[in-house]
């Protein structure tokens, strides 16, 4: 028989949870419904916990939000980008291949529409403008990312001297980023492969007799 210690010790031990399970399931709400609109008590439902266990665990709402944020960075949708400038030989085949992914992973119907980074936070108060500020800052840097990848190019005579890297950068997150709210509203991978082939006709060429 255990004694009077050892049951309130029990009793207040928090429940255990699978981490990687939960943070999937606060992913997917995100995702969806976006940071505002995403209460603690839907998230604490979804990822079968206890609210004093989501604070124990995460610490608060906007952490956890953050924690999901930097899981969906590594997973196949959140990672794209990163994986095609790593692993495609020219910047042309490697900005393909994100407009091309994103084309295929955007409406895939595992999984809510779009991107999270891109959507989560749309729309939000005041109050939460930290994590605005937070998702606008992680865009502006795969924006930054880009850029890089676009200078390096023009350097090693990819791309024609008077392209402009800054305004191609831009151009491509505008038309990652509008592909994600079409697939939101309802646009197939098709659509999106169409959109994702127009926006690779942009790409600048040299002129006659210069290299390719």
């Amino acid at each position: 028989m255990l004694g009077m210690g050892e049951t309130t010790a029990k009793r207040g031990r928090p429940r255990a949870f699978d981490r990687d399970a939960a943070i999937a399931k606060a992913t997917r709400l995100f995702w969806e419904r976006g940071y505002e609109t995403t209460s603690v008590s839907e998230l604490t439902e979804a990822m079968g916990i206890r609210p004093g266990s989501l604070y124990a665990a995460f610490g608060d709402k906007r952490s956890l939000f953050k924690e999901v944020v930097h899981t969906y960075g590594r997973s196949a949708a959140g990672g794209l980008m990163n994986a095609a400038l790593q692993e495609e030989p020219t910047a042309r085949q490697a900005f393909a291949r994100i407009l091309r992914e994103a084309a295929a992973i955007y409406p895939d119907p595992s999984h809510p529409a779009g991107c999270l980074i891109i959507s989560a936070a749309t729309n939000v108060t005041a109050q939460d403008d930290e994590i605005a500020a937070f998702l606008r800052d992680l865009r502006n840097a795969n924006l930054t990312v880009l850029h890089d990848r676009l200078c390096a190019a023009q350097q090693q005579g990819e791309l024609p001297s008077d392209a402009n890297p800054r305004a191609l950068a831009g151009y491509f997150a505008a038309a990652i980023q509008g592909m994600s709210q079409r697939a939101r509203d309802g646009a197939d991978a098709a659509e999106l492969a169409e959109i994702a082939e127009l926006a690779m006709a942009a790409w600048p060429k040299h002129g006659p007799g210069a290299p390719s």
